[in-house]
């Protein structure tokens, strides 16, 4: 099946795949991306309407005590290391970056906290730059569908989707990989009776890698 074809069938079954971090600008986004390691984007949602009403601005994040934000997101996994990221990362917003959030890929993950998938999230949703950010469904959905081999790592899987996925269309396949995994292909008891991708579908051969690994 065509890359193409995958994509128009994910297209079909999510018209409104979206980021769903809730954010009103790139800044707001910036640290959403940063909490949401190892936790859901329900959980940061959770705690991201009290933390951007206490901090509204990189200057406040900045000026913040570690207690005032760890108080804010202390429901969410990891949150003393995130606490200490979102406070350094402001800090150089302020002071590299005149309180805005860049767009090169290079000065993104300068920043405390932000590795390359959390950068291509904000290039991706806030900048419209071309980006594919592989989080763990982006993963599990691209071995699944054959467009990554089983034992292929996270920066592989994304070379490999850029050069099989029209440039176009990076956007927009970030957010349906993500919905396809979230809401039907999950890790856990997928939804396969019915699937449309049953026909190329590697989940035994990627279960039995995994299994393997952990022997």
């Amino acid at each position: 099946m065509h890359t193409d074809e995958i994509l128009d069938i994910l297209e079909a079954m999510f018209p409104d795949a979206h980021c769903e971090l809730i954010h009103k600008n790139p800044f707001e986004l910036l640290v959403a991306v940063v909490l949401s390691a190892q936790t859901t984007d329900e959980a940061v949602n959770k705690v991201t309407p009290g933390l951007f009403a206490k901090f509204p601005t990189p200057e406040a994040m900045a000026n913040a005590s570690l207690e005032d934000i760890e108080a804010c997101i202390k429901r969410i996994g990891l949150y003393r290391n995130k606490a200490k990221s979102v406070q350094a990362l402001s800090k150089a917003l302020v002071e590299r970056f005149h309180s805005e959030v860049p767009h090169a890929h290079k000065d993104l993950t300068s920043l405390a906290g932000v590795g390359r998938k959390t950068a291509n999230v904000v290039q991706s949703v806030c900048f419209d730059i071309p980006a594919i950010a592989v989080d763990t469904h982006v993963e599990r959905i691209s071995k699944r569908l054959g467009l990554a081999k089983v034992y292929d790592n996270v920066e592989t899987v994304e070379k490999k989707l850029k050069r099989k996925i029209r440039k176009e269309r990076w956007n927009k396949a970030h957010h349906l990989f993500i919905f396809f995994g979230r809401y039907y292909c999950t890790a856990k008891n997928p939804h396969c009776e019915g699937c449309p991708f049953v026909s190329i579908c590697k989940k035994d051969k990627l279960d039995t890698y995994k299994s393997n690994k952990k022997k």
